[in-house]
């Protein structure tokens, strides 16, 4: 009878030891949330970057518009790019037109890569002229850093 009452008393004791734990544990979570934010703040830059063009530097002030223009892009193998789909140079004309439904006041940028020959760039530059199209400019890049490439040339 004596051990029935240890085997009885045994059970109630880790019956009222043990307690269902009621609190979230939310470090997980934000280990998690912080390696996501990590690798978004990573690919991030990476994913807005168009077709890769070595731009030429130039003085030239910068253009603030509100509205995003047609960017077409020549790459250093001389394909062409309308946005950052690659196309071929019969379809540039065609498709522009699609695009801004025949607006000849649409702007359209055009960016070369400064290894490409001048030659190509024109001939882009004159189809979208031919097409009717009054507004088209050249992209150039902002210089990195004045003061560092006069150092550099002088000695």
């Amino acid at each position: 009878m004596a051990g029935g009452v240890i085997h009885g008393s045994g059970r109630g004791r880790r019956s009222q030891r043990y307690r269902p734990l009621s609190e979230i544990n939310v470090t997980p979570f934000v280990d998690v949330m912080l390696v996501l934010l990590i690798v978004f703040m990573v690919t991030a830059p990476l994913l807005t970057v168009g077709v890769p063009v070595d731009l030429p530097e130039t003085e030239a002030q910068m253009i603030s518009d509100p509205q995003e223009p047609l960017v077409i892009s020549v790459d250093r193998e001389g394909s062409v790019y309308l946005q950052d789909t690659n196309i071929d140079l019969e379809k540039l004309v065609p498709r522009l037109i699609a695009i801004t439904g025949s607006n000849p006041d649409a702007k359209i940028f055009v960016r070369g890569d400064r290894a490409i020959a001048y030659g190509r760039i024109m001939e882009v530059m004159g189809l979208v002229n031919a097409a009717g199209f009054k507004k088209v400019a050249l992209i150039a890049e902002m210089p990195r850093d004045k003061g560092a490439s006069k150092q550099g040339s002088g000695g």
